[in-house]
Order: structure tokens, then sequence, then C-alpha cells
């Protein structure tokens, strides 16, 4: 008989939480504990006596179906019934959100962000022993043999569990390795995913990327699945290699399987690019990740703002800090600290006081690092007051120091010339129980004493760094030395000297040029012997180039080959210091010839590229770049050269004009005195010019009248001298 029967049903089933704001592609796995929800489903139906009097109701997993079926397998039998009446219709919890899909272009095929199946381990009693042989594999020999005979004594045989346990535990990259190929020879169970990925990351580590490639070559061979862990170790194990070719060839190739990279991998691949200088190519990637749902995070911006940073490119740091607003991405330190470096090269030291000011006002507290790259770029523009107020903010907020930013900040008194906040700075240093004074940080003292021509101060640091063991570098023993030359104190000279060379202290191209600017300057022979004596044991071919100067029958010729193998063989920076230092000690000696004859060279062998400038209306001699005696010598050839024009008639410019340059520096002297006082002693028509610091201008008619006043007396700018 028929019979109504009430049946009430609890289905159980999970439902993943996911965060719905992030897009699919360039979110990183989400792992959340899944929350169990109950759906209670009752209906009433009409069923034959049968049905009713001889099957039970079935429980659904219990039913004859498939392994663990599927929620819709479970309802299927409901479906025609239950799901459809109007009197209980199952009510959602919430309303899917709805996605558009462009119906122009086909969907990616890519990898779920579950990248690899979690092991869901229960408690296994075998887990300490396992541990326990896993250090015992660590704290073996690196040897193979050793290895081997330590894996034959494992506890349990491997399995795919205890095998990923062990090669987890493995510190060295070569026994990971080795544990990697012993499970591969095994062949108990398959080789998946997860045991490349955790093999890879180990000699990443390593910066082993040869081997990386060679196992993701295998894994395509295999036709085992890279996901987006593989790429991303390959990727990043061959930027950290610097083989930003093979970064790219890999991130092409992942994106050609239609894997799409996820932050890290995304961050690591616009650093390749950056590094390459391929801006186009990094522009574009960002945009087409942003345009695509990718948020990016700080660390995308600081490799943005380095690349326009390193390129001085003030336009692209701007359009770095407008999408960091834009995108709401607030910056952290790291970021902060490559603007600041960025704004230093772009020459915005403004723009960098301001962004400072606004890291400070977020609450963030500066590092060494920031400090440092702000003290640089004040130290760059000169900014002095900026500096010091610096400097007082450091020690009021007791902001952190090290040994960087203590030297960089004396660096930048030196440029500045503030000698007693450098020795301020010098004696907190001596105070600090972390910074205390190395061989850099008395370099810098040297470097401001010797750039004042405080002698004594710069022999009492060097008797001070002795007592404490602190070995003189090859630039606090050019500064010394350089001081020590201006003060005429030959003796102490050749006692630092003494003291280098029994240090160890490798002299270089720019010490040798010290030396010869001090001989160039000693007015008594023995001293210059004295001085020589020093450069002989560091460059004996300058000093026989000297020699060959000071003889009267050295020909042209011979001057000429014996110059250009010393200048060819002296790093390129130190070339024209040479030539000036030997065209002092030629005018020191009255050799005035031979003076005009090394300028000819150095100008032949483009020492002195920019020394002269024509226009159709002006006519210049740049001396900046020359020593006294070098400019000297420029000028009185250059008369020469401009009297010879006035006798032969050609045309000849309004105006012409002698740049000596106006030093800013509190120690600098410049060449303006020193060509002043040459100038009236051709009683040459040049004077300073009131509009331009640092020119000495005449006039067309000036240059005319004072070359025909001279003619009738047959006197040259070649014979004044």
């Amino acid at each position: 008989m028929a019979a109504s029967l009430s049946t009430a049903l609890d289905v159980h089933f999970t439902i993943p939480k996911s965060d719905t704001k992030r897009p699919i592609f360039f979110t990183s796995p989400i792992r959340h504990n899944p929350t169990k929800k109950r759906l209670a489903i009752s209906c009433n139906s009409s069923t034959s006596e049968t049905s009713s009097s001889t099957k039970p109701p079935q429980n659904l997993s219990e039913s004859p179906s498939p392994k663990n079926p599927s929620l819709s397998d479970q309802l299927k039998p409901l479906s025609a019934t239950t799901l459809s009446t109007k009197d209980h219709k199952a009510q959602l919890l919430s309303k899917p959100k709805s996605t558009w899909v462009n119906p122009t272009r086909p969907k990616r095929s890519v990898l779920s962000l579950q990248r690899q199946k979690k092991s869901l381990y229960s408690y296994n009693p075998q887990i300490r022993e396992l541990k326990l042989f896993a250090k015992k594999l660590n704290d073996c020999g690196s040897g193979e043999d050793e290895f081997e005979s330590v894996l034959e004594t494992i506890p349990y045989p491997p399995t795919r569990e205890n095998a990923l346990l062990i090669l987890n535990s493995l510190r060295p990259w070569q026994k990971t390795h080795l544990f990697f190929n012993w499970i591969k020879t095994r062949n108990v169970f398959p080789i998946e995913t997860i045991f490349y990925n955790v093999t890879m990351k180990s000699l990443r580590y390593g910066l082993q990327f040869d081997i990386i490639e060679e196992l993701a070559n295998e894994m395509v061979s295999n036709e085992i699945q890279l996901d987006n862990i593989t790429y991303s170790t390959i990727i990043t194990c061959a930027k950290k290699c610097s083989r930003f070719d093979k970064a790219v060839e890999w991130f092409e190739r992942m994106y050609k399987t239609g894997l799409m990279p996820d932050e890290v991998t995304y961050s690591a691949i616009l650093d390749v690019y950056a590094k390459l200088g391929k801006v186009e190519e990094v522009l574009s990637l960002y945009e087409r990740g942003v345009a695509s749902g990718w948020k990016p995070d700080p660390i995308t911006f600081s490799v943005l703002a380095k690349m326009f940073g390193e390129a001085g490119d003030y336009d692209g740091i701007r359009y770095v800090l407008q999408e960091m607003k834009s995108l709401g991405v607030q910056p952290n330190l790291v970021v902060y600290n490559t603007l600041l470096e960025a704004m230093g090269k772009a020459g915005k030291p403004g723009l960098a006081r301001s962004l400072f000011e606004e890291m400070v006002d977020s609450g963030l507290t500066p590092s060494e690092k920031t400090l440092t790259a702000l003290a640089k770029i004040y130290g760059k523009a000169r900014w002095a007051k900026d500096a010091m107020d610096l400097w007082e903010r450091m020690r009021s907020n007791n902001w952190p120091m090290d040994f960087i930013l203590y030297n960089t900040l004396l660096n930048m008194c030196a440029d500045l010339g503030l000698v007693e906040e450098a020795e301020m700075l010098f004696e907190d240093m001596k105070r600090s129980e972390k910074c205390r004074p190395d061989s850099w940080t008395f370099t810098a003292m040297l470097n401001i004493y010797g750039s004042g021509g405080n002698a004594d101060k710069s022999m009492e640091l060097f008797e001070e760094m002795s007592k404490l063991g602190i070995g003189l570098n090859i630039m606090g023993c050019t500064c010394l030395v350089q001081c020590l030359g201006k003060a005429r104190r030959i003796d102490d000279l050749v006692k630092v000297f003494n003291v280098a060379i029994d240090g160890g202290v490798k002299l270089d191209d720019r010490f040798c040029g010290c030396l010869l600017s001090v001989a160039s300057l000693c007015d008594e022979s023995e001293d210059v012997a004295k001085v020589l004596a020093c450069l002989k044991q560091a460059n004996p071919r300058l000093v026989a180039l000297v020699r060959l100067i000071e003889e009267e029958e050295t020909s042209f010729e011979t001057l000429k080959e014996e110059f250009r193998a010393v200048v060819s063989g002296a790093v390129v920076e130190t070339r024209r210091p040479f030539c000036n230092c030997l065209i002092d000690i030629c005018r020191k000696r009255d050799l005035h010839g031979r003076a005009h004859e090394l300028l000819y060279l150095g100008t032949l062998y483009g020492l002195y590229p920019d020394l002269h400038h024509k226009t159709v209306k002006e006519w210049s001699l740049d001396v900046r770049s020359l020593s006294v005696g070098a400019a000297h010598t420029a000028l009185e050839e250059w008369m020469g050269t401009l009297t010879k024009f006035v006798q032969r008639n050609e045309e000849l410019p309004e105006l012409f004009s002698a740049h000596t340059g106006s030093g800013t520096h509190k120690f600098s002297q410049g060449l303006a005195n020193s060509f002043d006082s040459h100038v009236k002693k051709l009683a040459a028509p040049f004077r300073q010019s009131e509009e331009r610091a640092g020119h000495f201008v005449a006039t067309r008619e000036d240059l005319v009248t004072w070359v025909q006043s001279r003619i009738p007396s047959s006197v040259t700018a070649r014979t004044a001298m």
C-alpha cells in the first residue's frame, strides 16, 4: 500500500573561502582551513509500499558509488524532486560574484592556486627517527661514497612522505642533489613536481643554475608539469647568478605555456629587465600585469625606482610615485631608500629632502642606509646647513649610525670645508662603542686637514694611527703626502712614504702624480732629489722622463717617444695631471721652451680636448683643467698665435676670453689670481669680467692695439717669456 513518507536529509559539504578581491592569476596560493556548512533539506514524497517497506533510507556516504563521489553525484537523485519543488527551495548563503570573460580571446590554461597538493600528515611515529637520520646525513662528509654509506642505514623504506621529509631537512645543496638522485634510482614511487621544486630551491641557495636548468629540462622530457614555483625558482636563480638572458628565456617559456607569473616571479623578471636596461620592456610588462589585475608590491616599485634612478630619469621617478599613490601602495623603508638614492642620482636634493620628511611623518624610522643616501645628496649639492641639521636630528632622535654613515658625513664635511663639524663627528666616533674610527675614518680626516694645509694636525693623526695599529691606506697616504709637500716638510713626507712601503701599501698612478706635483713645488735641489728618490720606487720610468726633460741635448723626437710611453702606461685620469706636473717642473727650472713642447704633446695626444673654443663672435681659452704653470704656458702660446693672426690681417671675432674658473670650495684657490698676475706680466689686454666670474675678456680692438704696440720693438708673445 502507498504511504506518505516524510524524509529529512542532512547534506554536508565544504565551501572553500577565497579572497575575491584578488585576481586569480596574480596571487599566491591561499590556504585557509575549510569551514563546514550544513544544508538541511526536508521533503515529503509518496512512494510505493514496496519501496517504503523493503528499502530502508540510505545514507549517502554509504551508497554504492565510486570512491569519494562528488557533491554533484551525491545530489543527482534529488535533482528531479527535492531541489525542483517550489515549496522547498534551497536557499543560497550568498549570491555568487559574476566574472566577466572576454569572448574574443581564449581562456588561458593556468594551474590552480593550489600549486601542488599538500600532504595531509597525521601523527607519524617515524618522523622523529627520520629527522635524526636527516641530521646524520647533514653531518656526514661531502664525499659521495660516505653519503651513500649513510643512506644504507635509513631506518624505514623510502616512501613518498618519508623521502619528502628527508629532502626538506637537508641543508647543503650537494647533499640535497645526491639524495634526490638516489630517490630516482630507487624507483619506488613516481617523482612528482614537488620533489623537483624542493631540490631546485636548495640548489638556488648554492647558485647552481646549470643543475637547476638540467632538472627543468628533465621535467619537460619526462612530461612532469612545471608549476609557478618551478618557474619562479628557475628565474630567480638565474637572476641571482646574473644569467639575465636565461631568466628572460625561461620567463618567455613560462608565458607561452599559459602560466601567469605570481608576485615573486613578476618582481624578479622586472628586476632582470631593469638590469639589462630594457626600460620599455619593464614598463610594458608592468602595465600588462596591472591591466590583468595584478597589484604590485613595494618590491616592484623599488625595482622601478632603482631603474629610473640609475638613468637619472626624474620623470620616471615621478611616475613611480604617482603609481604608488594611485594604487594605494604604502612605501616601506626599502622603497624609500631606493627612491632617495634615485633622487640623488637625478640631482634633485630638494625632492629628496621632501621625500625624507614624508617618510619620517609616516612613522618609519630611517636606517643607516637612508641617512647615508641623504648625507651624500646634501654633500653633493653643497647644502651645508641641511647636512648639519640632519646630523643634529640623528643625535637628538638617536637614529642608528654605522661606519659607512659616519665616514659619509666626514667626507661630506671634507667636500664642504667644515673642519670643526668634522672634528666633532670624529670625537663622537671615538666615544662610540659600536663605531670606532677605522682606516677610512682617519683617511677622511686626513683629507680635511690636507685640503686646509694643516700639516701639524695631519701628522698628529698619522702618529695616532701608528699608536692604534691602524694601517695607512693609499688614499690616506696620498692626502698626507700632498699636504706635507705643500708645507715643504719633505723629511716627514719621506717618513710617511717609508711607513706606507713597509705596510704593504700598493702605490698607484694617483700617488705618483702627487709625488710629481710635490717635486714641481720644491725650491731646493736636495728636496727634489728626496722626492724623486721616493717616486723612483713607485714609477722609475716617470723619473727617467724627468731626467730626460732636464737635459738640453734631448731632442724633441726622443722626448715625444718617451712621453708617449709614460702616458700610455698610466691610467686615463692621471695622464693630464702627469703632463701638468711635468710642465710645472720645466717652468720651475726656467725651461720654458721644453714646457711649450710638453703642452704641444699633451694637445697632440688628446690630454687637453677642451682647451680652445671658437664661435663666430668669440674665441676662448679654457684653462680650468690645467695647473698654474700649464695655464701660463697655454696663455703664452695663445697670445703668440693671436699675434700671428693680427699680423696676417686674418678675420677675428669681436671678443676674446680666457676661462680660469671660480672655485666655490672653502679651500679652493683657483687659477684666477696667478693668471691675473701673468696677464699683467705680459701686459696682455685682458681684464677680469664683471658679468662672468672666472673669466678674463678682451675686445678685438684691444688685441689689435696691443699687437701693433709690440711690433715696433719686435717683441712677440713667444719671446716675452
